[in-house]
């Protein structure tokens, strides 16, 4: 059950446009279906810092300009986990330019192997099975999210696809020690519309079918792996939770409404699974961590935060009780359970001040995988041994970071016009801010950039899009605006049918906030962001056109209706969750609603260079909602740069794509904000990158295009 927790919490931090798989809480980036399943991340590779200057900043000179390739290439070595019985680890690290899992002695890391041979997309999800032998790992095909599911015999080499079914999507249930060798895996085969539950082999490959879904949204299963309840969407967004019957049918046990569905969820049992966990905001407005007792019904309140919601746990992996919780404001604050604990977070805070997590433990709960967390550098990994009290270092995940002039990152609490707290986080460029104020000297042009979801959050952290924009000249912004998790149910709720309206009130009060504190220049705001954040993007462009000079849409929908129209089929049980809280689009007055809220609706108020990029693959936002908007723009005589990726889907994830993408959005920023920028160079090379429209708009662009092999990479303009 620890392995799913921790491969869930994963699977919230999706996979956007190539994060690093401990980068990927920047912008979130899973429209609904991630905070209920797995979809995943990945990342691209390191290389050299450039000291390259196009336009000249004051007080820049002395600062080199990084290479995209230090932020965004590959990770050295990423997301390492501990076997079951503590003597080996695993972490993904590139081989021959790709990102695959290795696996060596946890007393010798350099003694790590690769034991997969991925060759495209690279490896971002994977865990170890309770054999101590068997890695398991999810894939999908050019972005399509049908994820399939794969283990490897570390013995033999031998990978075996456990899934191995065109068209289907894989998702992972339930994996226990109580079974090492069997995982509980669900399928959408029989209905693409709902996931029913196969206990599978990783020896032999077998499965058998344990639980048809009749129409539910998902399962919560125990350790021996039985179900113990369902979860059904009622039709006004609510959460109903049922449990089964001796006579195989379902009976009522709880009822979730909507205020409290994206911040009441249940978790887990104990050991004896007689006691449910959860996170609870039902008469609260934060997540607490409660459970109750299956017998007598009574719950407790274990811990809660009344400023922010449950943002991790840990628990022990065998004994099940839970050791500490997290919550993050602005800041992570760990709360300490289980007094057990007390003298390893003593010791670990000797070792470093920085924000600290424990993401991979061994079975007996002896060693733990600890991380330490910067601002202004790589994310620094430690073996520690609880025994010994002794932590021993790993590696970071980013060794060409180490040493370099990176910004620090600055929480601020804004005010909403309408007195809701935004929990924001900026940076300046190093040379900016010579007193260390947190002002700059002079205004700065400012990248305003959009997280995902919208039910997601930043946070404070190394941000490798801060990072970038302030080296090239910028302060960067991010905003956690309402609808954002976090922060309460108060606050999420206050984005329902929000989108386009106060959502992006929001945005643009932080933005006067930046400009009012004198950071911010108000004639040079870009703005920035992926799949709500595409949204949030080219709403910018249309409803507040005055207010940015420039605005880049990464796989963002273009058309509200046409959107809700075309979900994946494995949604469409969430239908009814996005229909209260965006629009219906099932009703005439609900479709007026919801093209009043589409940018496309008000294409002819684009002013501004805009820069749209898209993977033909995605199945949450399809093609068509970037091929729209530029096809109508392209009609008004409207300037437009449309990159697509023919073997991506929801984000990028080939670092090939990624750096290609991020080195056309330097040369489109520079361009439209005045800072420096890094040329284009060789950063194609590759890529699958098409333009569609608008290449000639990009400096340099159509020349490097035209030094592929493939010089039909610049395409006519769309029909």
């Amino acid at each position: 059950m620890e392995v799913v927790r921790k491969v869930t919490f994963e699977i919230l931090k999706q996979i956007f446009y190539g994060y690093d798989p401990d980068e990927a809480k920047k912008t979130g980036g899973v429209m609904m279906a991630s905070i209920f399943k797995i979809v995943f991340r990945s990342g691209a590779f390191v290389a050299a810092v450039f000291f390259i200057h196009s336009t000249t900043l004051p007080g820049q000179e002395e600062v080199p300009l990084i290479s995209r390739r230090v932020f965004f290439g590959n990770p050295d070595r990423a997301s390492p986990q501990l076997s079951p019985d503590g003597t080996q680890l695993a972490f993904l690290a590139p081989d021959e330019g790709v990102l695959n899992v290795w696996v060596g002695s946890v007393d010798d890391p350099t003694s790590a192997k690769p034991v997969t041979h991925d060759r495209l997309r690279g490896i971002r999800i994977y865990f170890w099975a309770y054999t101590n032998r068997h890695i398991i790992y999810l894939q999908d095909k050019n972005g399509d999210e049908n994820w399939r599911v794969y283990s490897v015999d570390l013995r033999s080499g031998q990978v075996m696809d456990l899934t191995p079914v065109e068209g289907v999507q894989a998702r992972i249930q339930q994996v226990s020690e109580k079974f090492p060798a069997e995982i509980l895996i669900g399928l959408n085969d029989r209905n693409p519309q709902f996931h029913d539950l196969y206990r599978v082999n990783i020896l032999s490959g077998s499965k058998r079918l344990i639980q048809e879904n009749p129409g539910f949204l998902d399962f919560l299963t125990d350790d021996y792996y039985r179900v113990r309840f369902a979860f059904r969407l009622t039709p006004d967004g609510g959460n109903e939770v049922l449990k089964p019957t001796e006579e195989g049918k379902w009976e009522p046990f709880m009822t979730i409404s909507q205020e409290d569905l994206l911040t009441t969820q249940l978790i887990r049992f104990d050991k004896s699974n007689r006691v449910l966990y959860m996170t609870d905001s039902r008469g609260r407005n934060t997540a607490a961590l409660a459970s109750i007792d299956l017998r007598t019904g009574e719950e407790e309140i274990i811990a809660e935060d009344p400023r922010a919601d449950i943002s991790d746990v840990i628990a022990h992996p065998a004994e099940k009780n839970m050791e500490a919780v997290a919550f993050t404001y602005d800041r992570k604050e760990w709360k300490i359970l289980d007094p057990a604990l007390r003298e390893d977070f003593a010791y670990l805070s000797t070792i470093s001040k920085d924000d600290l997590n424990i993401t991979s433990q061994s079975l007996d709960d002896r060693k733990w995988i600890v991380t330490f967390t910067v601002d202004n550098g790589p994310i620094r990994y430690y073996v520690y041994d609880r025994d010994l009290k002794e932590a021993k270092f790993l590696f970071t995940n980013r060794k060409a970071l180490e040493g370099l002039p990176l910004a620090k990152m600055h929480p601020v609490v804004i005010r909403s016009r309408d007195n809701l707290n935004l929990v924001s986080y900026y940076t300046l460029p190093v040379w900016s801010d010579a007193d260390g104020n947190g002002k700059p000297e002079k205004r700065l042009p400012l990248v305003l950039t959009v997280h995902g979801g919208p039910w997601w959050r930043d946070n404070w952290g190394y941000n490798p899009w801060h990072q970038w924009f302030s080296n090239r000249g910028y302060a960067v912004m991010s905003v956690n605006f309402r609808g954002s998790t976090g922060f309460g149910k108060k606050f999420i709720n206050a984005g329902d049918k929000e989108w386009g309206g106060k959502m992006h009130d929001d945005l643009i009060d932080a933005v006067n906030w930046a400009v009012e504190q004198g950071i911010a220049d108000p004639k040079h705001i870009a703005i920035m962001g992926g799949s709500y954040g595409g949204y949030a993007t080219l709403v910018g462009m249309t409803f507040t056109p005055d207010d940015f000079a420039c605005g880049v849409d990464i796989v963002g929908p273009s058309n509200l209706v046409t959107f809700m129209n075309a979900i994946p089929p494995y949604w469409k049980p969430l239908l009814d969750l996005f229909t209260s809280r965006v629009g219906d689009h099932r009703t005439e007055e609900g479709r007026a609603f919801l093209l009043a809220r589409s940018p496309l609706t008000y294409v002819d108020r684009i002013q501004k260079p805009l820069l749209i990029g898209h993977g033909a693959n995605d199945p949450r936002v399809k093609q068509a909602e970037s091929e729209q908007i530029v096809k109508a723009m392209q009609g008004k005589n409207i300037p437009v740069t449309y990159v697509l990726y023919p073997d991506e889907g929801h984000g990028f994830a080939r670092p090939q794509n990624n750096l290609s993408f991020y080195a056309i959005t330097d040369v489109f920023l520079a361009k439209c904000l005045g800072g420096r920028y890094e040329p284009i160079g060789d950063d194609l090379t590759g890529s699958s990158l098409l333009v569609p429209a608008g290449a000639d708009l990009i400096p340099g662009l159509p020349r490097a295009l035209k030094a592929l092999s493939a010089p039909t990479k610049i395409l006519p303009a769309l029909p």
